[in-house]
């Protein structure tokens, strides 16, 4: 199994990033704050005005470490990496699947049969962990709600087309992000989740889960990349100029685990307040810095813990399942898989 790599994630205003030796070291006012060897790094981050030197450009792009930038609340700006690595006639395998009706509707099917199971995870360790602390129709709802969600993924199964199964993906969207509020154990109005929200997102929790998004989508494209895969043709996302469509696909199902789930234990253990989040005169929502660094905190730990996956039978830790998956899709292009096994979460 492949050696899990660490993303630095730079939140500094003004910092300066440069080259000495074989490490990355970052300077703030002109005093060193951090360096780091190249060869524990896959990937650095840089939120807001961040300054990188070409030669630090440079020896990233041949060492296979991606330069990313990204606004202060996690918008894409532009990335920097080195050459396109991948087997060419995977990537022709994965054009020509996009293309054919038939095995893109596989490759969808088995993407939301992920998500839409853990979704249901959430909801269950939900109710296992609060359920007896609610009132009994904010626990009925959930029932409703994860046996609905069960319901949708066993018709997922029955559905031939792509269009079809996006309609039960809406459908399960409906159901548990309609719930959702009856998982936030936090008292008052300050994070309540009214539906799902963005661009930009207009209360607390969704700007959190927004910015959570933004991490799991760019690490995605990067699992994807490190296979030999196009991050830009997806199946379920369709093609659109700028957007890594295949990114999005493998995001989905890890959307409840290190998405949902961490924001809702980031609020309900307190570890973000009302004070974490500052509201823009449009209504725009944003996470201060501070906030931004205990996010990025928790998601790196999150990515340390392991779990079982049940198709490979071992564990591994969290933050290398979306290599593992991208290196299963890359197989059932290359014809070694009969279908795109999901990762289930339990």
């Amino acid at each position: 199994m492949r050696r899990q790599l660490n993303t630095l994630y730079i939140t500094t205003e003004g910092a300066w990033l440069k080259k000495d030796g074989a490490n990355v070291v970052m300077d703030v006012e002109g005093k060193e704050r951090a360096r780091l060897p190249i060869h524990m790094l896959e990937s650095l981050v840089c939120f807001g005005r961040v300054l990188v030197s070409p030669p630090l450009m440079g020896f990233c792009a041949e060492q296979g470490v991606t330069i990313t930038h990204l606004t202060p609340n996690g918008k894409f700006l532009a990335r920097i990496e080195g050459p396109v690595s991948g087997n060419v006639l995977l990537r022709r395998a994965q054009y020509r699947t996009s293309d054919d009706g038939v095995g893109c509707a596989d490759i969808v099917r088995g993407l939301l049969i992920g998500k839409v199971h853990n979704q249901r995870a959430v909801i269950a360790r939900g109710l296992r962990d609060y359920g007896s602390k609610l009132e009994p129709p904010e626990r009925e709802d959930l029932e409703r709600a994860r046996t609905r969600l069960s319901r949708i993924a066993r018709d997922l199964l029955h559905e031939p087309t792509t269009n079809g199964l996006r309609g039960l993906e809406g459908e399960a969207a409906q159901v548990y992000f309609g719930v959702f509020d009856s998982l936030v154990r936090h008292d008052g109005e300050v994070f309540r989740f009214t539906g799902r929200n963005r661009r930009p997102p207009r209360d607390r929790l969704n700007a959190l889960l927004s910015f959570l998004y933004t991490l799991l989508t760019h690490d995605c494209r990067s699992a994807l990349e490190s296979v030999g895969l196009d991050p830009a043709v997806g199946f379920l996302h369709r093609d659109r100029p700028g957007r890594p469509s295949l990114a999005l696909d493998l995001a989905e199902e890890f959307r409840p685990l290190l998405g949902d789930r961490l924001a809702l234990s980031l609020v309900n253990r307190r570890q973000l307040r009302e004070k974490d989040f500052t509201v823009a005169e449009s209504g725009g929502v944003v996470l201060t810095d501070d906030a931004r660094k205990t996010v990025l905190t928790a998601y790196q730990e999150r990515k340390r813990e392991e779990l079982n996956h049940a198709f490979i039978g071992e564990k591994a830790p969290i933050g290398m399942l979306p290599i593992l998956q991208a290196q299963l899709l890359a197989r059932h292009l290359r014809g070694d898989l009969d279908a795109y096994p999901p990762f289930l979460w339990k």
